[in-house]
């Protein structure tokens, strides 16, 4: 079988027909959507390049059952439009980082949503995009098809591998078609900006908040640096560090939660609110981490922590390496921008979240840096032999994405 050095199929067949050749020439594929986290991940090199953007259909949407199946390689673009006709979502909000990696928005596909598991700020609520995702078909990297889950969520019996393959940034097999749930999208929006307020005070007054009984669907805290980038005026405008809080809804409910949550928080600094136009911008600059999208010659980490311990994770890394951050997740995410350095401060990084039960992962950097740090969270022993045992299971050759995640040995 003749190969060129990519190949675009145009169906799961032709899929499993590339790999079952890379496996048998000893060729290790990139596996791209539409390539927009191809600068995520360790510097690798590949034999060929597996592109799935041909692979692009809605191929199922049933509104009324809250589900809905397409190509792996399906622009979530497309996805969105379709389910805001009938006044739907992706629940887990899944953010868009190609601006933040140097290219153009809106270029994102499911099934690159799905390979990183990435969730933006209503993930405190909803979850994460692994939580919404029913089903698989998928080419192992034996060259073998298979299928899992299905439509609906008690579907699963044996191993829930879509679970597993959530976050596996394509390392233990192409997925080609996925179904995911959708939710009714809210009627309106609006969010609570609490100025004047420090890292520490803001986790405060987002843990009153997430204990209430005010449903809270976004919570972050954005230092005075981050938000002077806004293009939301009463953000950019306000000169100090904001704690914002979004309610969503239907009009009522969320005019009465409002003024519940303001009550509730105005102890902690001056209580603003943003409409629901300027919310939802707000949120979008948010979850794309907008902030730090202009410069791409700095590095971006991104860092999961417990909440409550995010606030002195931000202040410490700041202070020891002169980066600039903000806290999403009620304080459970922590977003950085630092100077270029030699080293990606790696080591400050990764002393900050240890004893922080957190997780680090570098977002944007040059390939030269890539290529020499750990650009994922290293994982202790026991949990990355089970790891081991899952790619030797389902690519024993180590054709697909080989070198991404980890060093190759």
């Amino acid at each position: 079988m003749s190969m060129d050095a990519s190949h675009k199929p145009h169906n799961a067949a032709q899929v499993a027909d590339v790999v079952a050749w890379a496996v048998s020439e000893e060729k290790p594929l990139e596996v791209v959507g539409r390539g927009t986290r191809r600068g995520i991940g360790r510097a690798a090199q590949y034999g060929a390049t597996l592109d799935l953007s041909a692979m692009s259909a809605i191929t199922l949407y049933e509104p009324e059952e809250l589900v809905l199946s397409a190509r792996a390689g399906t622009p979530l673009a497309e996805i969105q439009a379709e389910l805001a006709a009938k006044n739907q979502e992706l629940a887990f909000e899944p953010p868009d980082l190609s601006r933040l990696l140097g290219g153009e928005g809106d270029a994102g596909t499911i099934g690159g949503a799905i390979a990183c598991n990435f969730a933006g700020p209503r993930r405190i609520k909803a979850g994460a995009a692994r939580d919404h995702f029913l089903g698989v078909s998928a080419v192992s990297g034996r060259g073998e098809m298979f299928k899992s889950g299905g439509r609906v969520v008690k579907n699963v019996t044996g191993y829930d591998l879509c679970k597993m393959l959530a976050g596996s940034w394509g390392t233990l097999a192409v997925m080609t078609d996925v179904t995911v749930k959708v939710l009714p999208a809210a009627d309106t929006e609006a969010t609570l900006l609490v100025s004047g307020i420090t890292a520490q005070r803001a986790v405060e007054a987002m843990a009153v908040a997430m204990q209430s009984a005010c449903e809270v669907s976004g919570a972050s805290f954005l230092p005075a640096a981050p938000a002077s980038a806004s293009k939301v005026d009463p953000v950019s405008a306000a000169g100090n560090g904001l704690c914002a809080l979004r309610l969503e809804g239907i009009a009522p409910s969320v005019a009465y939660r409002a003024d519940q949550l303001t009550a509730l928080v105005k102890g902690f600094g001056d209580v603003g609110r943003l409409d629901a136009d300027a919310s939802r911008a707000f949120w979008r600059e948010v979850r794309d981490v907008d902030a730090f999208a202009g410069d791409t010659e700095s590095l971006v980490w991104r860092v999961s922590v417990a909440p409550s311990e995010g606030a002195g994770v931000l202040d410490r890394i700041c202070a020891e390496t002169g980066a600039t951050g903000y806290l999403d997740w009620a304080g459970g995410l922590i977003w950085l921008n630092l100077p270029a350095s030699p080293d990606g401060a790696e080591p400050q990084v990764r002393s900050a979240i240890r004893g922080a039960g957190g997780h680090a992962t570098l977002i944007r950097a040059p390939e030269s840096l890539r290529s020499i740090i750990d650009v994922f969270q290293p994982q202790e022993a026991g949990v990355e032999r089970l790891s081991q045992r899952l790619r030797e299971g389902f690519d024993p050759e180590g054709i697909l994405n080989t070198g991404r995640m980890r060093a190759v040995t």
